[in-house]
């Protein structure tokens, strides 16, 4: 039994090694060709290629510089110094009072004598008086320009008002009255008392008047308690007047003359 199988088994071997040695046969396969056939070429296929996309290169940013105008220079305006008013000088030629205001009725000031030199910083309407600053005084004083010689121009100044000096010894005069008689007003008021009698300086009017066709400032000095004046009709403007009491220290406040 064995035997058998051995021999079965060396055929078996056998007849697969001879398949593996022999070759395989490939069938022919003939076409028939007819003469009306004609055999075209194969069209090579064409190959369409998409462009493969360029790599882009990042662009770079290149910062533009600002170009800042340089601004234009301009000239430094040249500064022209304003002119000091030259006030007209005055020089003193004989010993005279200078005053608190523009005439002998307002209290002395201050003295004057010959060589004194000053500065004319106002006048009147005349320029009669003059409102002067002495060098060798600190404050301002009326003197007449009589008494001295002027170099420059006195009208060339302003008008000024006299700045009398205040007292607070005495009040202002009381029930203050004027009537007319013609071209005569006279002014009365009650006294005014003041202690000691001998610091009284009495009374001072500044009064406007009607003379000639032309009003005309005036002030006048009196120890009495009454005062007239000559008011002539003629004028465009009104003629009007105050009056103050005055003692050794100064003025009292004015009180304004119902002028009839």
């Amino acid at each position: 039994m064995v035997s058998d199988m051995r021999k079965w088994f060396f055929l078996l071997i056998t007849v697969l090694l001879a398949a593996c040695a022999t070759p395989p046969v490939t069938p022919t396969l003939t076409i028939p060709i007819t003469a009306t056939q004609t055999r075209e070429p194969s069209a090579t296929p064409t190959v369409s290629r998409t462009p493969s996309p360029m790599p882009s290169s990042t662009a770079t940013v290149t910062q533009t510089a600002t170009i800042t105008q340089t601004p234009t220079q301009s000239q430094t305006p040249t500064i022209t110094p304003t002119p000091t008013f030259d006030f007209p000088d005055f020089t003193v030629q004989m010993q005279a009072n200078c005053r608190y205001g523009p005439g002998t009725a307002y209290l002395y000031a201050a003295g004057l004598y010959p060589g004194d030199l000053a500065e004319v910083r106002g006048r009147n309407f005349s320029g009669s008086w003059l409102y002067l600053k002495p060098e060798k005084i600190d404050y301002f004083c009326w003197a007449a320009a009589s008494v001295g010689e002027v170099t420059g121009d006195i009208f060339s100044v302003v008008i000024w008002q006299p700045n009398l000096p205040k007292t607070t010894f005495i009040g202002p005069p009381k029930e203050v009255f004027a009537e007319r008689q013609g071209d005569q007003v006279t002014v009365v008021w009650e006294p005014v008392r003041v202690n000691p009698p001998e610091d009284s300086r009495g009374y001072l009017i500044e009064a406007t008047l009607c003379q000639n066709g032309n009003l005309m400032s005036l002030a006048v000095h009196t120890e009495n308690s009454s005062y007239t004046f000559t008011d002539e009709p003629g004028c465009d403007s009104p003629s009007s007047g105050r009056l103050y009491a005055v003692e050794k220290h100064g003025y009292t406040d004015p009180v304004p003359i119902p002028w009839p």
